[in-house]
C-alpha cells in the first residue's frame, strides 16, 4: 500500500507538471521548455549511466550530451515558432555546435573506444532528445491542444494496461523481453484509449476543438499500439544492461526513461499519423 501511495503521488506530480506545461504555452514557453529540458537532461542521465560498461565516459562527455540534447529540443521549438526566415534558419544552430564539440573532444579521449563513445553518445540524442523535440512539430500542426490529447492518451493506456494486466493477465504479450506484460493488459490499455476518445468528443470538444471523432479513435489506437513497442524497446534496452528500472528519481515507477518510455515511440507514430492521414487538422 505504502508503494502504491508513493506511485500515484510521483506520477501526479509527474502529469501535472506535464499538463501545466502544455496549458501555459500560449501564455509562455518558458514552463514548457524548462519542463521537457528537464525530462531530457534526466533521462539521458539515466541512459549513460546504464550504459556504462569497462569504459566510462568522462563528466564532460556526458554535459556534452545531456546539453546537446536539450539543444536539439530548442533547435526544433525555435524552427517552428520563429517568426523570420533568419530566426528559422537559427534553429541548426544548437546541433552543429553539439556534433561539432562532441566529435572533437572524442579526439583527447585516446584510452576510449571512439565507436562505442560516440554510438553512446548519438544513440541517446537520436532514441530520447529527438522524438521528445519533434512535439514541437506535433504542436506547430495542430496547437498545444491535441499534443495534451496525446499526453492523456498514454496516460490512460498506461492505467489500462497496469489495471486490467493485474487482474486478468494470463498471457504473455512478449515474455522474451518483458514477461510480465500480457496481451489482456494491452487489451485494456487500447480499450481504455478508445473509450478516452469517445469521452473527450462528447464532452470536452469545445476545449480540445478537434472536429471528428473518428480523428480521435485512430488517435487513440495509434497511441495504445506505440506505447507498447515503446514500452519493450525500453524493456529491451534495460534487459541488455542487466537493470530493472533506469533510475529511482520516482518512487513506484523507476527513473524518468521508465516513465517516458511509450512517448519516445509514439511522438514520432502520432506526427506520422497527423502530417499523412489528417493534414488538414487545424
Amino acid at each position: 500500500m505504502k508503494n502504491l501511495i508513493k506511485r500515484i503521488l510521483s506520477g501526479a506530480i509527474y502529469i501535472a507538471l506535464i499538463v501545466a506545461a502544455i496549458l501555459l504555452l500560449d501564455n509562455s514557453p518558458v514552463m514548457y521548455l524548462l519542463v521537457f529540458s528537464l525530462l531530457i537532461v534526466v533521462a539521458i542521465g539515466e541512459m549513460i549511466t546504464m550504459a556504462k560498461e569497462d569504459e566510462h565516459q568522462s563528466w564532460l562527455v556526458n554535459i556534452i550530451d545531456m546539453i546537446g540534447g536539450v539543444g536539439v529540443f530548442v533547435a526544433f521549438y525555435l524552427h517552428y515558432e520563429g517568426e523570420t526566415m533568419q530566426s528559422r534558419a537559427l534553429w541548426l544552430l544548437p546541433i552543429a555546435v553539439y556534433l561539432l564539440l562532441r566529435t572533437i573532444i572524442q579526439l583527447y579521449r585516446p584510452s576510449m573506444n571512439a565507436v562505442h563513445s560516440l554510438e553512446r553518445s548519438f544513440f541517446s540524442l537520436g532514441y530520447i532528445a529527438l522524438p521528445i523535440a519533434l512535439l514541437n512539430c506535433i504542436m506547430s500542426i495542430t496547437a498545444p491542444r491535441l499534443l495534451l490529447g496525446m499526453f492523456m492518451f498514454i496516460w490512460l493506456y498506461d492505467t489500462g494496461a497496469f489495471c486490467v494486466g493485474m487482474l486478468l493477465g494470463r498471457h504473455r504479450l512478449f515474455e522474451r523481453i518483458s514477461p510480465k506484460k500480457s496481451w489482456e493488459g494491452g487489451i485494456g490499455g487500447v480499450a481504455a484509449c478508445i473509450a478516452g476518445a469517445y469521452i473527450t468528443h462528447n464532452w470536452f470538444d469545445e476545449f480540445f476543438q478537434v472536429p471528428e471523432l473518428t480523428i480521435w479513435v485512430i488517435l487513440s489506437v495509434v497511441v495504445a499500439v506505440f506505447a507498447t513497442f515503446g514500452d519493450l524497446v525500453e524493456s529491451l534496452i534495460k534487459r541488455s544492461v542487466g537493470v530493472k528500472d533506469s533510475g529511482h528519481i520516482l518512487p513506484g515507477h523507476g527513473g524518468i526513461l521508465d516513465r517516458i518510455d511509450s512517448l519516445l515511440l509514439v511522438a514520432p507514430a502520432v506526427l506520422i499519423y497527423l502530417l499523412l492521414i489528417v493534414p488538414n487538422i487545424q
